[in-house]
Order: C-alpha cells, then sequence, then structure tokens
C-alpha cells in the first residue's frame, strides 16, 4: 500500500525543448501514483458515493479500476443459497476492482460505501494503457497486488486455524491499519457488529461477546467519534 502527496512542480530544466516530462524522469521512490492517475486521461473521473450505497454489484459488467481517495469501502459477496459475506474492507491509498485486468467480465461481488466516499474511477482500458506507459507506476501496482493476495492468503489461514476470538481481534487491527505504512488510524469508523460476525464467519452475538471482553481488557474503547482500538489488542493475535 501507498500513500499519495502532492508532487513537486517540474524545475526550469526538466520543461526545456527536448528534455522529458518530470513524470518520466522520477525514481520510483520519488514517483506519485495519485498525480500519475489525474494523468491519464478520459478514461477517468472523479465520482462520489454517500455512506451505504452501492459502487457496483455483484454481476455486473467488470469495466474499471477504482482507487480511493477518501473514505472506506466494504466488499461483499453473496453465495448461490443467499449467504452473505464481507470479504474486505480498504482505505485511502487502495485500489479495489481490479479484477477487470484479469479478464473477470463480470463482477464476482458487491462494493459498498462505508463511510461518504470520493474515488477515482478509471476504465479497464485506460488503466491498462497507464500500466504500459509508466514502468514506475507498474512496479507499485504490481507489489500492492502482491501484497493483497499475502493478505488473502493470511485470511485462509487465519479462517482455518485461529479462534473466531483471533479472527476478531485480527479484523479490528485491520481496519485500525495496525502492520500498514503509516500511523495507525487513531479512531476507526463505527461498523455494525453484523458486518464484523461475516468478516469473521461467527454469529453476531459471539462478536458481542468477544467485543464486551476486548472493551474490559482495555483492548478497545468507545467514543463519541467511533471506537479506538490499542496496540495491546496484538497480543491477543500473536497469543498461543
Amino acid at each position: 500500500m501507498f500513500m499519495c502527496s502532492p508532487c513537486a512542480e517540474q524545475s526550469p530544466a526538466s520543461k526545456s525543448k527536448g528534455s522529458k516530462p518530470a513524470m518520466q524522469t522520477q525514481s520510483k521512490d520519488e514517483f506519485q501514483p495519485n498525480r500519475f492517475l489525474k494523468t491519464l486521461g478520459r478514461g477517468r473521473r472523479v465520482v462520489a458515493f454517500l455512506k451505504e450505497k452501492i459502487i457496483f454489484a455483484q454481476g455486473g459488467p467488470a469495466d474499471a479500476v477504482f482507487y480511493i481517495q477518501k473514505g472506506k469501502v466494504r466488499l461483499t459477496i453473496v453465495s448461490s443459497t443467499g449467504r452473505e459475506a464481507s470479504i474486505g474492507i480498504w482505505g485511502e491509498g487502495q485500489f479495489f476492482g481490479e479484477g477487470a485486468l484479469a479478464g473477470q467480465r463480470s463482477r464476482i461481488g458487491s462494493a459498498i460505501a462505508m463511510t461518504d466516499c470520493e474515488l477515482l474511477r478509471i476504465d479497464k482500458k485506460t488503466m491498462i494503457e497507464g500500466l504500459r506507459e509508466e514502468q514506475h507506476f507498474t512496479d507499485i501496482f504490481l507489489a500492492y497486488l502482491l501484497a493483497r493476495n499475502i493478505r488473502w492468503e493470511d485470511d485462509l489461514v487465519d479462517q482455518l486455524f485461529n479462534s473466531s476470538e483471533k479472527r476478531l481481534a485480527r479484523v479490528l487491527l485491520s481496519l485500525a491499519r495496525f502492520g500498514e505504512e503509516g500511523m495507525p488510524e487513531a479512531v476507526i469508523q463505527p461498523i455494525s457488529q453484523e458486518t464484523l460476525a461475516e468478516m469473521v464467519g461467527t454469529t453476531r452475538s459471539r462478536v458481542n461477546f468477544f467485543m464486551n471482553k476486548f472493551r474490559k481488557s482495555g483492548f478497545i474503547n468507545y467514543g463519541p467519534s467511533g471506537m479506538q482500538v490499542h496496540s495491546s489488542l496484538l497480543n491477543m493475535v500473536l497469543r498461543d
């Protein structure tokens, strides 16, 4: 994952005749993905979604990739028997919907705005062209996809071998972005126990029991703006 910041203006030398644009001469460490995405042309646009609105629905056309500029997005999937599961929550500086680049013609799940969101919608064709044009962007996007794949594998191992209590602790730490670049979030937005139960793979009553236990142990606490997750909750995940 990466965080984006404004890019410095080009120097006079970079604007001289015959020189390459600054975007082409930046080192990998200096490259700003967010700025590059804004140069992709007509195939991208900023879209806004209010909380709880559907961004795309399961079975809909997989024709674009999304980059989160503000807010949080929840990905869900519904089985043929009607059972719904939350498979991930993504925040600022992250992509979703990248299955469109791998040959998916229809969405295998739905994306829902957990908060008011501002997203950059990039058409499939435009995204592919951008990856071909800018090697730094390709490297960053590939690293991002590999990191996400590792996370899916960790989630599978977690589901197979850990208790529902540990799985809930891991979900809360993930929502607070422990272990990712930058500082963890001081407060995470309110999330229903039903959603947490879907992500953990247990019942709402069990989530309620564990959440009360975490609060009494000082692992979490509630405030007017949301829930704070303390680093001490890591003990729940690391404990044998």
